[in-house]
């Protein structure tokens, strides 16, 4: 549960680079995994790479992929952006169920385990260093200029077009950046799961992750993280309800947007404020320095 917790960490820390610092709504974050994972596997097994070697390229893949589809979408705005980044995500998934002679479809494709074991003690702690790489790498990017532009087109894009900020430039390198996460991620969970199917490509993968940010905290840096180990232990604690758990977290989104809309982030910056209002002694503690959202 933890190993699968850091994936989403990772997942979601990409997405929100995009939806939440940048302010392109995509629905196709999930189908870039699939992508890394995918590749990965069909290289080792029809071409005998290396699964790092397979990896890697399912990275670049990826990466240029989202290129290509951030040159088609990203003048787009809104629904449309989302709609079509929707339709790129199912026409990928039926793509992938339908070629059984490559893909195996339904039936799943065997991926090697990456450690040669399904254990999940050495994918903890390979996740682990891969979600604390990813949150390194995002700290980078949002408190560096790109991400000053990246809050700018969020905020007013035409005004950031007037101040001379290329925009569709910087959304297309974010859109790129946000499919790599995803892929790096994805290729080392098709490594752990050991078996690839269509079922993670659905929508409803798609759902989880905007639910975990959401629910953390919707352009924050921290929110991702802590909203994606919450999601899936609570999901994980669920379970036995079935597809009744997404009616849930629709309600938990609904809940949360109306009450918090920094979420889970938003609800700890409170209780902090609280307590060092209470106890002088907390504040420093409580109120460290934090990235600009």
């Amino acid at each position: 549960m933890l190993a699968t917790s850091l994936y989403y960490v990772i997942l979601a820390i990409g997405w929100n680079l995009l939806a939440g610092y940048t302010g392109q709504f995509s629905l196709a974050h999930h189908t870039f995994a699939a992508i890394g994972a995918y590749t990965s596997a069909l290289l080792v097994q029809y071409a005998r790479v290396p699964i790092l070697v397979g990896i890697a390229l399912g990275v670049v893949l990826a990466a240029a992929i989202g290129y290509g589809l951030g040159t088609l979408c990203l003048r787009m705005r809104a629904i449309y952006l989302a709609l079509a980044t929707w339709a790129f995500a199912e026409s990928v998934r039926l793509l992938v169920t339908v070629e059984y002679g490559i893909t195996r479809g339904d039936l799943g494709l065997a991926a090697p385990f990456l450690f040669g074991t399904p254990r999940s003690t050495p994918y903890y702690y390979l996740f682990l260093g891969l979600a604390l790489g990813a949150m390194l790498a995002a700290w980078a990017i949002v408190d560096s200029r790109i991400g000053a532009y990246m809050r700018a087109i969020r905020d007013d894009e035409e005004a950031a077009a007037v101040m001379g900020v290329d925009t569709f430039k910087w959304k297309r390198f974010v859109f790129a950046t946000s499919a790599v996460f995803a892929a790096v991620a994805g290729g080392f969970q098709g490594h752990y799961l050991g078996l690839l199917s269509p079922t993670p490509m659905k929508f409803n993968e798609m759902a989880m992750v905007v639910v975990m940010v959401i629910v953390g905290g919707l352009r924050t840096f921290p929110g991702p993280i802590l909203g994606a180990v919450f999601i899936e232990v609570l999901s994980e604690l669920l379970r036995a309800w079935g597809e009744v758990r997404m009616v849930l977290f629709a309600l938990l989104v609904i809940v949360v947007a109306r009450a918090y809309p920094a979420g889970l982030v938003g609800i700890f910056r409170s209780a902090g404020g609280y307590l060092a209002a209470r106890v002088p002694a907390l504040a420093p503690v409580l109120a460290p320095r934090r990235l600009r959202d």
